[in-house]
């Protein structure tokens, strides 16, 4: 059973840095590519960083230079590093993996940039 936990979320002020975190399990993590994603209310969700199973990164314009996407395939873990935050990063962050066809969510971590 394929399951995603965000976590490292939180309040921030802008400019400042958060490194969130997705645990995987459940499939097998080193072949497949990991993205996160996020959603502001009212909004579609809009991916922000996708790593390949080899470490291939794309990023999002709106975050290029600013976040940094990260795997360990011995730890199952994928990271997003995000630097000089702003207002308009707020959102629910989401890690993704499709998976044998089906695609699967994290229950997303808040993250809120704000004075």
């Amino acid at each position: 059973q394929v399951h995603l936990a965000e976590s490292g979320g939180g309040l921030v002020q802008p400019g400042g840095s958060l490194r969130l975190s997705c645990a995987a399990s459940g499939f097998p993590f080193d072949i497949y590519t990991m993205r996160w994603y996020r959603q502001n209310t009212g909004k579609e969700r809009e991916m922000v960083a996708t790593i390949s199973f080899g470490g291939r990164q794309i990023y999002a314009d709106s975050v290029k230079d600013r976040f940094t996407i990260t795997r360990n395939n011995n730890e199952n873990m994928v990271w997003l590093q995000m630097d000089d935050l702003k207002p308009e990063d707020t959102a629910v962050y989401y890690c993704n993996t499709v998976f044998q066809g089906t695609t699967y969510w994290g229950q997303g971590t808040q993250v809120t940039v704000s004075a």
